[in-house]
Order: C-alpha cells, then structure tokens, then sequence
C-alpha cells in the first residue's frame, strides 16, 4: 500500500474475521484500520490517518511523524576505517553493520536507563 500523507502502514489478514488490518508504522501512537478488500482497507487506512491528524488538531497535539530510515552520520576518518574493518569482518556492508551495532546499543542503552529510573 502506498504511503498516505507522510505515513505507511503494515497489512496482514486475519483469517478468524476474515479481514485484512493494518496499522501505520513508525509511530508512537497506535493507528488501527481494516477492510475486507483492498478498496475497503485502503479508504480505512486514508480515514484513520485523517481521523488520527484531526484528533491531533483539536488536543493541540503535534501528531508523531513516522522516522525516514535515512541517518546522516560523520565521523572521523580513523573511525571511518574501523568501522569499514568492522563491517567486513562481519561480512556485512557498513549501513547493515551500523544499523545491527546502532540498534543494539540503543537497546542497551534504553534497558538500563529504564531500570535507573524503576521500569522494565
């Protein structure tokens, strides 16, 4: 399904009410439609887009913009050199190489300062 004003959406069909669902992607908030045809799926993926950003506009709230998956990175040529090393141990290219060590470390990260602070 193409994107909707910015937003994209993940579609799957659930055979118990034979419908297809789907959510949009890469937000916080949770943006639910179905349908059970493409037609039906699409127009609900539109409305719950319009729904979600008019629901933003009448609480004053910014609603969330979904993450692009582009990452502009600068490093020092040293670092640049290792990582390339890294990445070709791994038999990885350097954006597969960045992306597993980048998630990882933030994972990390997000766990422990969750524990600091008494979350799970």
């Amino acid at each position: 399904m193409k994107p909707y004003k910015g937003y994209a959406a993940s579609i799957w069909f659930e055979a118990d009410d034979r419908l297809f669902h789907g959510t949009v992607e890469g937000i916080r908030d949770v943006v639910h439609f179905a349908g059970a045809s493409v037609d039906e799926l699409e127009q609900a993926y539109h409305d719950s887009v319009d729904e979600y950003l008019a629901f933003c506009a009448e609480d004053g709230v910014t609603p969330d913009k979904p993450y692009s998956g582009k990452l502009a990175f600068r490093t020092t040529p040293d670092h640049h050199r290792l990582i390339s090393e890294a990445a070709a141990c791994s038999v990885r290219s350097i954006n597969q190489w960045m992306d597993e060590v980048l998630a990882a470390a933030a994972e990390k990260t997000l766990r422990q300062g969750r524990r600091k602070i008494g979350l799970r």
